[in-house]
């Protein structure tokens, strides 16, 4: 009886050894704070579900009411709530930074954040300006920090497939053309909040208006298309078609960057009929049309009729902002140089923006090689 006994003792032992080892070690959630409530794309994460990747340990806004009335609808604690950014990342000590406060703060929020060791990802743009970008850049690279940049467009599954279709499968042949049209009816007509409103519409805070607002999304997918590649020149012009609405910048942007051999449009504007967020890529024997985040249409050399796609789901830990920044910061994924969010590729955005902005205020063509010396 003994010897049963041992000899069961010794295989529930070996099993449970076993299970075990196989096992998945538990997940420990990236400790995260969030920097301003000013920027509506916070409800991103405000309103997302829990899945054990991400936990939001504290949340830096000046504006109590704004915050009461955030933490009403999404249900957090006021207790996670601090007046400033030094305080709540020296009570709650985050891993990483998500900012939500405007463009111009930025900088703020990476020189604060990088020489303790924090990760930081910012809402596109990544900076008012090149001459912040820059300092940023610096910044991550000193104190080998994490710097990246979150646009909606980097998880949308088309534009994932439009790589493929472009630089993996050759469908279409070299790319010659790509048209963007990116923005919507206006950010008042919309339905903005004040405190978005307040910032979005100073061109000290955002940079712009309709040309950083949505002139980015075209810059930073096309680099990334591109592979890095510089423009070799950058022209733009931009109007006040609602001056009585948006008194201090522009309403309305055409971009227009030419490469070797090809050429891309931005069109972004806040004076759209609807939001719209969708790509057109020519190649020298077809296109892809990226019409929103999931359909397409593809027309390749010798077909007569276009197909209609859907999007595949975007890889396993990678299917939005927050998952992707913890999976990258633990280590489980690699980004690549000139991906979305990468610095590198941001950096690009910032030179262009900046060559934009220049070329509809002197109502020049901007030669790259010669701006950028």
């Amino acid at each position: 009886m003994k010897k049963i006994t041992v000899l069961f003792l010794c295989l529930f032992v070996t099993n449970y050894s076993i299970m075990a080892q196989n096992e998945k070690p538990a997940r420990t959630p990236l400790r995260v704070g969030i920097i301003g409530l000013v920027h509506t794309h916070v409800h991103w994460i405000l309103g997302r579900e829990k899945l054990g990747d991400i936990e939001i340990v504290g949340i830096a806004e000046p504006n109590r009411k704004l915050a009461e009335a955030y933490s009403k609808q999404h249900g957090y604690s006021m207790n996670i709530v601090y007046n400033s950014m030094e305080e709540m990342i020296e009570k709650t000590k985050p891993d990483a930074v998500f900012a939500y406060n405007t463009i111009y703060d930025h900088l703020k929020t990476v020189e604060y954040c990088a020489p303790k060791g924090i990760h930081v990802m910012v809402e596109k743009p990544l900076a008012v300006n090149i001459e912040h970008a820059e300092k940023m850049l610096s910044l991550a690279e000193r104190y080998k920090i994490h710097l990246l940049t979150n646009y909606e467009t980097t998880w949308y599954g088309s534009n994932k497939e439009a790589w493929q279709i472009v630089n993996d499968t050759n469908e279409i042949g070299p790319i010659r053309k790509i048209v963007f049209h990116t923005g919507h009816q206006g950010p008042i007509e919309i339905g903005c909040n004040p405190e978005f409103l307040e910032w979005l519409t100073d061109p000290t805070l955002n940079g712009a208006g309709a040309l950083t607002d949505f002139g980015c999304y075209g810059a930073n997918i096309t680099t990334w298309l591109m592979k890095g590649e510089h423009p070799l020149t950058v022209s733009c012009i931009t109007q006040q078609i609602k001056p009585e609405l948006y008194p201090k910048v522009e309403d309305e942007a055409t971009i227009v960057l030419t490469y070797s051999k090809s050429q891309v449009i931005i069109q972004a504007s806040w004076n759209w009929p609807y939001s719209r967020k969708d790509m057109e890529v020519y190649g020298k024997d077809g296109y892809v049309f990226c019409l929103d985040k999931e359909n397409m249409l593809l027309m390749k050399k010798g077909q007569k009729q276009k197909d209609v796609l859907k999007a595949p789901a975007l890889q396993e830990g990678s299917q939005d902002p927050f998952m992707y920044f913890a999976n990258l910061v633990n280590g489980n994924i690699k980004m690549g140089q000139y991906d979305l969010s990468a610095p590198a590729n941001n950096k690009i955005v910032m030179q262009i923006l900046d060559a934009a902005k220049y070329s509809a205020k002197t109502g020049k063509t901007v030669i790259w090689k010669e701006f950028y010396k």
